[in-house]
């Protein structure tokens, strides 16, 4: 047996140091002149950064990889490069930088593919751990529910339960729970049966940790000492096997059970014993110290403390959010905080009193919500791969409303459309990058921006709405009605609001789905806004939602019908909004006609009186290449088109031109998003929230992008009822009215079927 043969067997026995040591010793003697001594350094030098990353030493490893990976590139080893890149995206995924550890495994899959092996199963299962890391528990299930069937085929049992327990954290992160157990209990079994303990005790903390969360999730239980028992024991074991991150997040969990026991003392022992955190421990590790440290000083009455930990912990989520790439993965990492923030605000909201206790409940909403609206956009890093896919998506999702129409099956595209999705999604994940963030805006510089509008700042706490109210420098906290009774009146709305939209209803019909909404309109209105008036007046009001009010048309409401209104997803978006320069009176007008909407060309040519020296991009003329390149730079851009949300996937939330649709996504690589931008199509407004109340959508696409406001519909409307309010906004905005007031002044004409709403700084 060689030194390095000798090396591999010490590295798989689990003897790290030893065969460092020995790889340390052999590799500087070896005489790169010698053909297959290139070889083997190059395979040595990724086995050593095998031991680094294992010995937590990520610098080390990063160095051996570089440098393999210059010989393999040099002397053409393409699957030695492969596997390599797949090491260089495990090292960025350790030390938290997720988008470049997703560069690092797109481009080991690519080489996979060409060289046609079996590996690409196990980099989505690596690629999972990544979004896992980022919060996208959804787009993580994704892959891993389509790696594991092959890996299965494959017949590399490591790897499938390896899976089960990566699927097993999606579905926590998901909320379903049962599945997580049986999961994290079947890898279980399968890791025992080879022998691989360490794993088969992190598949363990996998199931407990889903057992912790159902019973945290029972308010009225009390935690069984059993479990409170197997998490110790857990934790000892996995501190024995030298897995430190575990071991901590066991120990917590405990710790947590046992506040909620009432046992504070043996909490506050059991939390002294955990290690402080290294750098490479993971950020929802963090976020869970810091949980149980804020949980256990509520329950001592150091409400203080408590919100002194909070804040800590969500400073240093901003950190890892700062080296997020593309909108997603912003979006997602919120989810490791929603606890941490939660409870400062619910504690927040308990005993604020007077201005001081408003204003207070106001700057912990702004560190909590919508943090994606303070990234600023840099340029996109071309990718042919993904030009590709959005180009082929555009073709299919045209032929298939074509096969519609035609009445023939769409099945096999409609599989190929999601695969495109996904792939597209996947190359976005680090194909778009974000700057730095602008700070978060204190209540007092909020109020000094404000002028003569009012703000009105929702938030929850056990099951009752607030809002923080803003006005000529004041604050004040009022209670609202029923959280429940108040989304599912708007869902109501909702429906009654999309059942009256087509223009030729019969007329009984249309009388009967109305007085429906009018009554539903006037319940919602009794529960938000009359509670408000003698605090608002008659002001401009500027509405930060949350949940499910944020599709709700709030001009529909009886106290608001005329009033100009803006919606924001937080305040610090506002503010960064109406700072936005104005690109000029030279700056183009641009007006979009799509197909298939009925007297689209007509509309444009009605706009082009009011705006003479428009730009028109209708007709055939109306391509997704022709329309981005005309929103580029653009002050104001109309767009009448067809177009849909997709709550499953927002960023591919699309407007339908004639060589098939621009998606949200594509918004983000304009250079210069248009300033103003009106979408007179159906849904476009509608948004898919997030954890900490991150929207996301076509219309939250534009907003996060640059734009500064953007009109749009949050749910169906009739061809002839959008026409008629187009043209009544524009008469305003070309008459020097703000959008915000110009719809309003439109809406109000007849606002159950004019369900617009003014997004941004109108």
């Amino acid at each position: 047996m060689t030194g390095l043969q000798r090396a591999v067997v010490l590295f798989r026995a689990g003897q790290l140091p030893e065969a460092r040591q020995l790889l340390d010793n052999i590799l500087p003697t070896l005489d790169l002149r010698v053909p297959e001594n290139r070889l083997l350094l190059t395979r040595n030098l990724l086995n050593r950064s095998h031991v680094h990353l294992l010995m937590n030493d990520p610098d080390a490893a990063l160095t051996d990889l570089k440098r393999s990976l210059a010989l393999a590139v040099e002397h053409g080893y393409r699957l030695l490069e492969a596997k390599i890149r797949h090491n260089l995206g495990d090292q960025a995924h350790l030390v938290g930088d997720v988008p470049e550890a997703l560069h690092h495994y797109e481009q080991a899959a690519r080489i996979f593919a060409q060289e046609g092996t079996g590996s690409l199963p196990k980099i989505q299962l690596d690629q999972a751990k990544a979004l896992l890391t980022a919060g996208l528990a959804e787009e993580a299930a994704k892959h891993l529910d389509e790696a594991l069937p092959e890996l299965q085929r494959n017949g590399v049992v490591q790897d499938v339960a390896e899976a089960q327990v990566a699927r097993a954290a999606a579905a926590m992160l998901l909320g379903d729970l049962d599945m997580a157990v049986q999961l994290a209990r079947d890898a279980r079994r399968s890791f025992l049966r080879r022998g691989h303990q360490s794993w088969a005790e992190v598949a363990m903390l996998t199931r407990l940790r889903a057992e912790t969360l159902a019973v945290l999730d029972n308010a009225a239980s009390r935690p069984p000492a059993r479990l409170v028992t197997n998490l110790d024991g857990l934790s000892d074991r996995l501190a024995t096997l030298g897995l430190r991150d575990e071991s901590a997040v066991a120990r917590l969990l405990a710790v947590r059970l046992l506040i909620r026991r009432g046992a504070l003392d043996t909490a506050e022992g059991q939390l002294a014993k955990v290690p402080r955190p290294r750098r490479t421990t993971p950020v929802d590790h963090r976020m869970l110290l810091r949980l149980c440290k804020a949980e256990l000083a509520v329950a001592v009455g150091r409400h203080r403390s408590a919100v002194a930990q909070a804040r800590a912990g969500l400073t240093e989520l901003g950190w890892a959010r700062d080296r997020m790439g593309g909108l997603d993965l912003l979006c997602g990492t919120a989810v490791h905080g929603q606890e941490l923030g939660s409870l400062a605000v619910r504690l927040l909201l308990q005993k604020a009193r007077g201005q001081a206790g408003a204003r207070r409940v106001l700057a912990w909403q702004e560190r909590t919500r919508a943090q994606v609206y303070r990234y600023e956009p840099l340029p996109a890093v071309e990718d042919p791969v993904l030009a590709k896919h959005i180009n082929e998506m555009r073709h299919v999702q045209r032929t298939v409303q074509q096969r519609r129409l035609e009445g023939e099956p769409v099945a096999a595209l409609e599989q190929r459309y999601a695969w495109l999705q996904r792939e597209a999604s996947r190359l976005g994940w680090y194909t778009s990058k974000w700057g730095k963030p602008r700070p978060v805006c204190t209540p007092d510089e909020v109020a000094r921006r404000l002028g003569s509008r009012v703000l009105v700042s929702l938030a929850a706490n056990e099951g009752a709405l607030f809002a923080v109210v803003v006005r000529d420098g004041g604050f004040r906290l009022v209670r609202l009605g029923s959280l429940a009774e108040t989304e599912e009146t708007a869902r109501q709305l909702h429906a009654d609001l999309d059942a009256l939209a087509p223009d030729h209803l019969p007329k009984p019909l249309a009388d009967a789905v109305a007085a429906s909404a009018r009554r539903r309109a006037d319940l919602l209105d009794r529960l938000l806004i009359r509670p408000l008036l003698d605090l608002v007046g008659d002001s401009e009001l500027v509405v930060v939602p949350i949940g499910t009010l944020y599709s709700l048309p709030w001009s529909v409401l009886p106290s608001l019908r005329a009033r100009p209104v803006s919606v924001v997803p937080s305040a610090t978006a506002w503010v960064a909004a109406a700072d936005r320069k104005e690109p000029g009176s030279a700056s183009p007008i641009v007006l979009v006609g799509g197909p298939g909407v009925p007297g689209a060309i007509g509309e444009v040519r009605q706009l082009r009186s009011v705006y003479p020296r428009a730009g028109v991009v209708d007709g055939d003329q109306a391509t997704s290449s022709a329309v981005l390149a005309a929103l580029d730079g653009s002050r104001l851009a109309h767009l009448v088109a067809h177009g849909t949300h997709e709550p499953a996937n927002a960023l591919f939330s699309r407007l339908d031109l004639v060589d098939g649709p621009i998606f949200a996504h594509e918004t983000t690589r304009l250079g210069a998003p248009p300033e103003h931008v009106v979408l007179a199509a159906c849904e476009l407004a509608m948004s898919h929230i997030r954890p900490g109340e991150e929207a996301l959508g076509f219309a939250g696409t534009l907003l996060a992008s640059g734009s500064k406001t953007v009109v749009g519909a949050v749910a169906r409307v009739g061809d002839q009822a959008a026409a008629e309010t187009m043209s009544a906004l524009h008469s305003g905005l070309a008459a020097g009215v703000s959008p915000a007031l110009a719809l309003a002044e439109a809406n109000a004409v007849d606002p159950l079927r004019r369900p617009f709403l003014c997004l941004g700084c109108g």
